[in-house]
């Protein structure tokens, strides 16, 4: 049977930061064509699963796993390498029984390689977005098999020869209601500035043990403050325990579902530099304070937040892996950040960059939109 429409496999995983920005495209590519089919491959680590059945799309966990020089990692890679090739070219072919033409959408991750191989078995198109501003190992080898090569970042060690976008961020984590109503959603104050928290996905557990060494340090650092702390599954009570004592109003979650009202809320944001976080910063106008990710060697998350840096819309600081140290060194930013003399000057900032479009400009150029 052949199919009359176009179908879209989105590769990526292991992360949010490589499952929302193809969930923002896929969002896109059913608004301008309602008929175009969608579909993810993911890795089968459970934040993805949980991520994804969250979402309603239809998806497929693959055994893949990470590019690695270890000899065991490497093992694991070869012997699971066959296995996801051979399920990404059985999707492919279903795709092709309703469609006429199917196209690969690698976001990047080690989830996307093998995914990415598969298509080109297949004679499939082959798209790779790259969303950080140091490409890793894998997106380095999806660029040298793909047709076009984007990337949502203009980092110095990005390739010339990428199409660049601007960040790519779904309409679900954009806000859309008044600041009041977003608090409320959360059972906060709505006419008290609130602080977001956030560690990504997962959490970040060295960000939350800082923000609790800066209370031991000023104990009145966010009078007249409320703070939503999405925390990961660890250190929940101890903050709740920590701004109890501070006398600080504060939502302490493993996980927020809702970013459009999580950015919608906030005055002001604390959070890693990860790919996703910075787009939706950008996007929601929100001033922030960047703790980098401080395991990666080539510190990407930090060539990330440059263009906000720059602009002056957001600070930057390093999470020297001891909480008590980060922030004796860092109070003194995270002050800064609470003014709100210098957070007028930063929103500005952020209303300099420009819209993020990424994910519309992508959709149209996947479907041969004008």
């Amino acid at each position: 049977m052949t199919g009359t429409g176009r179908s879209f496999i989105f590769a990526g995983g292991g992360s949010g930061g490589h499952l929302y920005p193809g969930l923002a495209v896929a969002e896109r590519v059913h608004e301008i064509d309602p008929g175009a089919q969608t579909r993810f491959v993911c890795s089968d680590r459970p934040i993805d699963v949980r991520l994804l059945t969250g979402e309603g799309v239809d998806f497929t966990p693959i055994p893949a796993r990470p590019f690695s020089i270890r000899p065991m990692a490497a093992l694991r890679l070869a012997r699971n390498w066959g296995r996801c090739i051979r399920q990404v070219r059985g999707i492919i072919r279903e795709a092709r029984r309703t469609s006429d033409e199917v196209t690969l959408v690698a976001m990047g991750g080690f989830a996307a390689a093998p995914a990415a191989r598969a298509a080109r078995a297949e004679r499939a198109p082959v798209h790779l977005v790259n969303l950080d501003a140091v490409p890793g190992k894998a997106n380095r080898w999806l660029a040298r098999i793909a047709d076009v090569a984007w990337t949502a970042t203009d980092g110095a060690e990005v390739p010339s020869d990428w199409r660049r976008i601007r960040p790519i961020v779904r309409r679900g984590a954009l806000p859309s209601e008044p600041e009041g109503t977003c608090r409320e959603r959360f059972g906060l104050d709505p006419s008290v500035p609130v602080l977001l928290i956030t560690g990504g996905s997962q959490g970040a557990s060295t960000i939350n043990r800082t923000v609790m060494a800066w209370l031991k340090l000023d104990g009145d650092v966010l009078d007249g403050w409320q703070v939503l702390h999405q925390a990961g599954d660890s250190d929940q009570d101890a903050l709740r325990d920590s701004y109890e004592r501070a006398g600080v109003r504060a939502a302490v979650v493993p996980y927020c579902d809702d970013m459009a009202s999580a950015w919608g809320a906030a005055a002001a944001a604390i959070g890693r530099a990860g790919a996703g976080t910075v787009a939706e910063a950008w996007g929601s106008r929100t001033p922030m304070l960047f703790f980098p990710y401080p395991w990666h060697r080539d510190e990407h998350q930090r060539a990330n937040a440059a263009p906000l840096v720059s602009c002056g819309g957001a600070l930057i600081e390093r999470d020297t892996t001891d909480p008590a140290q980060t922030a004796e060194d860092t109070i003194d930013a995270f002050r800064r950040l609470l003014d709100a003399n210098v957070r007028v000057e930063m929103v500005r900032s952020l209303e300099g960059l420009g819209p993020v479009d990424g994910a519309d400009v992508l959709a149209r150029s996947l479907l041969n939109c004008p």
